[in-house]
């Protein structure tokens, strides 16, 4: 399954989450614990990134293997 390619649109690095914009489809929900590498997981608003796109029950979708491109 190949990956899908947003930009964040933004992310709250207290409260670790945040959303990333995905052209012609929904916002998708991301979870600072799926962003890859070591150190503080952080994203930045206007970064590009790469991840998969999974389900979860409470929210829909959302993403997983996050990498920053």
């Amino acid at each position: 399954m190949s990956k899908t390619t947003g930009t964040v649109k933004w992310f709250n690095a207290e409260k670790g989450y945040g959303f990333i914009e995905v052209p012609g489809s929904d916002d998708v929900f991301v979870h600072f614990s799926a962003i890859q590498g070591e150190g503080f997981k952080s994203l930045d608003e206007g970064q590009r990134v790469s991840f998969d796109i999974v389900e979860n029950d409470r929210r829909g979708v959302q993403a997983a293997n996050v990498e920053k491109l």
